[in-house]
């Protein structure tokens, strides 16, 4: 595929992969256009959240499908769902937690290769619809994030969102 007109591939021929708990694809990756763009469909279960982080690189978008998340972006605390959208500015600490009972469906979108390769480099293949129960990640999984988020631009500096 070019860069000029791709068009994203349909819903279930794309790749689905696992990262942590969450199911994604890649509809957009960073190298098919020329400003890099990344878009990043993800279907997360209740609770989950990422530790607290700082992309130092990359603005990070939310644009939520459905359910509800909670965000925590420096000091503030702010709740959004269906058909919002929610940026994460580069340099500015943040995390979220899902907060629906069904989980919720969103999109990141990011500009700039970072996160997408830091997401490819700790998921593993999916041929799956569904989402996996909720799991604490464990020790070695935690330092392989931290280590590939390190290597991409991207700093965690504290605990998920409770």
């Amino acid at each position: 595929m070019n860069s000029y007109g791709a068009i994203s591939v349909e819903p279930g021929n794309a790749p689905h992969l696992w990262f942590g708990n969450t199911r994604i694809a890649i509809r957009v990756a960073s190298g098919q256009g020329t400003d890099g763009l990344s878009v990043i469909e993800h279907w997360m279960p209740y609770g989950e959240s990422p530790p607290l982080h700082i992309h130092r690189n990359e603005d990070e978008i939310f644009h939520i499908i459905s359910g509800r998340m909670r965000f925590r972006l420096g000091g503030r605390t702010l709740e959004a769902g269906a058909g919002e959208t929610f940026l994460a500015p580069k340099g500015v600490p943040h995390h979220f937690r899902v907060e629906s009972p069904e989980g919720a469906h969103c999109l990141t979108i990011t500009r700039g290769t970072d996160f997408e390769t830091m997401v490819r480099a700790v998921s593993r293949q999916s041929g799956a619809d569904w989402l996996p129960p909720l799991v604490k990640p464990d020790a070695a999984t935690v330092e392989g994030l931290t280590a590939a988020c390190a290597a991409n631009g991207i700093d965690i500096i504290g605990l998920p969102l409770q």
